[in-house]
């Protein structure tokens, strides 16, 4: 197998792998959790280095997980206070984490190779030269089968537990009344988001893997409302951004992993202007309908109040309406024309009037905001 194929193959795991729990960071609204832990696990790295002095060592990871939920406890415990909000947290921990581990590495393991830049931006390029032999044997690139095994469990983990998953994340109060332990959830996601973290950290670095863990998951928020296919389209569109993203450093000769973070970033502003339902564009013709829907509605709110009144001749006549209602001219002629055309409206003797269907339209839209504005009202 080719490098080049390897390390698509290795992007497009970590993609899939990091989109997934992603996807429930993105639901609690905990995206910048990623960003804290995907910097606070070089602590956990370099204090498993100096215990056993060996930069392969699995007490790395091992250390670099417990590293992750150690950032986890502390926010929530300074959120738990009250006293900052979860974001002014991350913001306290993740730096002062982070920072210890930039310290003790150029204060004493200023001879160990640890590249800082790699570390933060990753070089899928060198992934292909570390090997996985078994028995002497060399059966591919080892981040194909360290990532693969990560996504395994995570789609394992996820597929069994689910449910649990789903109720925590939607309503933790329901979930706790159920029998369910959100706080058990909810450390067992970060337990799959820190080793998902750490196992993708040495082939793409934490940028990557930040842009992994939350592009995909929002765009798939902006394109659905179902879990599951916010699942699956998280995962569809990070495969996506992998390949893009290669395809473009592979043409003009740039870093794999800057790429495929701005193809990203690419991807997520398509979505972001042209989703159905949450993009810009649809967003901006809904506001435009609405605007439009209650001109309307004004007018037809108006006419029938003073419908059957002595004044009615001066507050829905054709030539004085214009005056009594806070629209622009020529704004309301065009909103006269579509109500008429719409068979809501009728001008009879110079004085606009309600039809049949409009009177019943008009009538109905009204109990339905008094009815919506009681129910506000009770919660």
């Amino acid at each position: 197998m080719s490098p080049q194929i390897e390390i698509q193959i290795i992007a497009v795991i970590v993609a899939i792998a990091c989109s997934i729990p992603g996807v429930f960071l993105v639901l609690r609204k905990m995206a910048m959790m990623s960003d804290a832990i995907t910097h606070t696990i070089l602590l956990g790295i370099i204090i498993g280095f100096f215990i056993v002095h060996d930069i392969s060592s699995p007490f790395l990871i091992i250390g670099a997980t417990l590293t992750g939920l150690f950032t986890v406890y502390m926010v929530e415990l300074l959120t738990r206070t009250r006293l900052v909000s979860e974001d002014s947290a991350i913001g306290i921990v993740f730096p002062f984490l982070f920072s210890i581990a930039i310290i003790l590495i150029t204060r004493y393991a200023g001879n160990v190779h640890i590249d800082i830049d790699a570390v933060l931006l990753g070089e899928l390029a060198f992934a292909p030269f570390n090997r996985l032999r078994i028995f002497g044997v060399d059966i591919g690139a080892k981040g194909i089968y360290s990532m693969g095994l990560i996504l395994i469990i995570n789609l394992g983990l996820i597929w069994i537990f689910f449910k649990e998953i789903k109720i925590v994340v939607f309503d933790s109060e329901l979930a706790a009344v159920l029998g369910f332990s959100p706080v058990l959830i909810q450390y067992g996601l970060m337990t799959i988001v820190s080793v998902t973290t750490v196992g993708a950290f040495e082939a793409v670095g934490s940028i990557l893997v930040i842009a992994f863990m939350i592009g995909p998951p929002v765009s798939a928020y902006l394109l659905t409302d179902d879990l599951k296919k916010m699942l699956y389209i998280s995962s569809g569109i990070g495969a996506l951004n992998a390949l893009g993203g290669y395809q473009i450093a592979f043409y003009y000769d740039v870093s794999i992993a800057g790429s495929m973070a701005t193809f990203t970033g690419i991807t997520f502003m398509f979505v972001f202007i042209f989703a159905p339902q949450r993009g810009m564009i649809s967003v901006a013709k809904r506001r435009k309908f609405q605007s439009i829907d209650f001109a309307k509605k004004t007018m037809l709110f108006h006419i029938l109040h003073h419908e059957g009144k002595e004044n009615e001749g001066i507050e829905n006549g054709v030539s004085t309406i214009y005056e009594h209602l806070n629209l622009k001219r020529e704004f309301l002629k065009r909103m006269i024309l579509q109500l008429i055309h719409e068979e809501k409206l009728q001008e009879v003797s110079g004085v606009y009037k309600l039809t049949d269907s409009g009177r019943k339209y008009t009538i109905e839209s009204y109990e339905s905001i008094i009815e919506s504005l009681n129910s506000e009202y009770i919660k």
